[in-house]
């Protein structure tokens, strides 16, 4: 079963040329943005990220990263996507810095869902057509709608 990203990305959950220093400083930020959504203070969605980061970093390569984690207490599945100027050290597989964030919260019970989530927001990141377009689209509306777009069948 494919899971489509708008439903649980919205387009008020797009930040374009964000700016931070480093890792933990644009996790901490992104937290604080996610705070209000998700019901969860930003010191749990912080900690609870970077815990999985300290299993191994979420930069995927190609400029992408996934920061994701479960969490007790949260209702349902939250995404939030960063295009960050400049691009972050994430540590990523490819040693190349990160410029394309795309952070998840799942809550703790999503087993199966978790996995399906993480597969569809990573199919799409990985596409370098997608990634390309998205690190020139200057419109949050039309970032939104090419990322949360269903790719199409082959």
């Amino acid at each position: 079963m494919t899971t489509s990203i708008s439903s649980f990305l919205s387009p008020s959950d797009v930040l374009l040329d964000v700016r931070s220093p480093d890792k933990l400083l644009l996790l901490r930020d992104l937290a604080r943005h996610a705070a209000p959504s998700t019901g969860l203070s930003s010191d749990v969605i912080v900690t609870e990220l970077m815990k999985r980061e300290q299993l191994g970093s979420t930069g995927m390569g190609g400029g992408v990263a996934i920061p994701h984690a479960r969490y007790l207490g949260l209702k349902k599945p939250f995404g939030l996507v960063a295009r960050l100027k400049p691009a972050v050290d994430f540590e990523a597989i490819d040693n190349l810095p990160v410029d394309l964030v795309f952070v998840l919260l799942v809550p703790a019970a999503a087993e199966g869902d978790h996995l399906n989530i993480l597969a569809a927001v990573s199919r799409r990141m990985r596409s370098r057509e997608v990634t390309q377009k998205l690190r020139v689209i200057q419109d949050p509306n039309i970032f939104y709608r090419l990322i949360a777009a269903e790719p199409e069948k082959r």
